[in-house]
């Protein structure tokens, strides 16, 4: 059997899950952005700059425009990275040609398009990162100045080059608000893509400092059915030593949670976080998560 055979027997399902992706990603840019002149960010904003200048294909400019990406990307990360991300590459930027050449527009209202074409862009590019790949442009290039500037999180590089984009636009182009429109499109795929790839983020953790430590840990366990865990601090003005109850509950437990530290310590200094995800007993199965 030679590799591309046991490559798409073992991994068919997520290649067919980033084609999918990048199709939908194709449907929102050509049927509902692009016809409206909302910019996309990175490089596929990029293209779209210079189609509308130069008359370039969008597809085609993508792919070129990614290729010494590529070729850096190559030595520095994994190769299920580099096939998967040339998949969502390739195939989003295919998509985006073919799609184009219909010459479809489902909606001229360009708030709907905004709202409707963020939906299903954060839907395409969220069903590609779950294969774990990438669309290319500044994905990889947030990913290689992360290398740098390992201070910097990937989202704050990503946000930054996506706003360059949209500010050239706007300024060549003078349709300032159809940048305004863009932001828009930008936030209602962040939330879909994270909502794909982190759930409902139905789960919290809770740091509980108390004077009443194994009370409330065991009233968690017998109440909530929830374990605990027991760490120690000190207070950094007092330097006094105290307990930190560390438990994760589904949010609607909170309020129950509450009373029950009440209950055992009115004056107790309680931490409620939102998590992403929780592995464990009662929780998500940390086995075959992926």
């Amino acid at each position: 059997m030679d590799k591309v055979t046991q490559f798409l027997k073992t991994d068919g399902k997520a290649v067919a899950i980033n084609l999918i992706g990048c199709v939908i990603a194709g449907v929102s840019f050509s049927f509902f952005t692009f016809p409206n002149n909302i910019v996309s960010g990175g490089l596929t904003g990029v293209a779209q700059i210079l189609n509308l200048l130069l008359g370039l294909p969008v597809g085609v400019t993508i792919i070129v425009m990614n290729i010494p990406l590529f070729l850096v990307a190559w030595k520095k990360f994994g190769l299920r990275f580099i096939i998967y991300s040339l998949i969502g590459t390739v195939g989003s930027s295919v998509a985006i040609d073919l799609l184009n050449a219909l010459h479809i527009t489902l909606t001229h209202d360009i708030l709907l398009a905004a709202v409707y074409g963020g939906l299903l862009k954060g839907l395409g590019y969220g069903l590609i990162f779950t294969t774990g790949g990438t669309s290319g442009g500044t994905d990889i290039l947030s990913r290689l100045l992360r290398r740098k500037y390992g201070y910097i999180q990937l989202g704050t590089i990503g946000l930054v080059l996506d706003a360059v984009v949209v500010v050239a636009f706007a300024v060549i182009f003078k349709r300032f608000d159809a940048a305004m429109y863009t932001i828009i499109t930008m936030f209602v795929s962040s939330r879909v893509v994270n909502l794909l790839l982190y759930g409902t983020a139905n789960s919290s953790v809770c740091y509980i400092i108390t004077t009443a430590p194994r009370d409330i840990a065991q009233a968690i366990g017998a109440a909530l059915h929830r374990g605990a865990t027991l760490l120690k601090g000190e207070g950094a003005y007092t330097g006094e030593e105290r307990d930190v109850v560390l438990c994760a509950v589904k949010r609607q437990q909170i309020p129950q949670l509450k009373k029950l530290v009440s209950d055992y310590d009115k004056s107790a200094f309680v931490i409620v976080t939102q998590s992403h995800e929780v592995f464990g007993k009662n929780f998500q199965n940390i086995i075959n998560t992926d």
